[in-house]
């Protein structure tokens, strides 16, 4: 599946990778997973895809933003919108979809091989249109959970789907791994692996 020659990016859909790793019972190790795709081809990015709420004094998951900036991640980011929905209740929605069509569109001369982990059935047009310019998509994701976190129409079009299941040992962490939360927010130290 994987060529030593390749030049490989990765673009990591955060909010999808989160709920399909939370639905197998696992963290991701972000550290052993940068180190897992060098050791399949010469890996040029890794984008990391998510949306902020920019209002909160403190955002749980600032500490993994900075801390994945640091270690070798291209971090792309946009403030979530927040509204109210027609029940009244307040409502977040940050999409990152396009953000990550556009930059895995522009880097289709120079990437042989694209991994997209999300399971995100939107994304299949941009596989089709990275295929027709004969490039390489593999898709991580997970059948496993139920409901399945792969959109069936996206894992067909993709040339492989890999299922996130199969690289738990590679680069899953065990929730009891996690760093203790601090009471102050502060940036990772380097011991700490996300």
């Amino acid at each position: 599946m994987f060529d030593q020659r390749e030049k490989i990016a990765l673009f990591i859909d955060g909010a999808n990778l989160y709920a399909t790793s939370r639905a197998l019972g696992f963290d991701i190790d972000y550290r052993k997973l940068l180190s897992s795709f060098q050791k399949r081809g010469y890996l040029l990015r890794a984008y990391y895809y998510t949306a902020l709420v920019e209002d909160q004094e403190y955002s749980s998951i600032r500490p993994l933003i900075d801390w994945l900036d640091y270690n070798g991640f291209q971090v792309v980011t946009k403030p979530a919108k927040e509204f109210t929905d027609a029940a009244g209740r307040r409502k977040i929605k940050g999409n990152m979809d396009i953000e990550l069509a556009v930059d895995a569109l522009e880097l289709a001369d120079v990437v042989d091989h694209y991994v997209i982990f999300s399971g995100d059935g939107d994304f299949r047009t941009l596989v089709e249109a990275l295929q027709r310019r004969g490039r390489k998509v593999s898709i991580v994701s997970t059948m496993a959970s139920q409901p399945p976190m792969i959109s069936d129409d996206l894992r067909r079009q993709a040339d492989h789907f890999v299922d996130l299941m199969t690289l738990k040992g590679e680069v899953g962490r065990d929730p009891s791994e996690r760093p203790a939360r601090r009471s102050e927010p502060a940036a990772p130290s380097e011991e700490d692996d996300y």
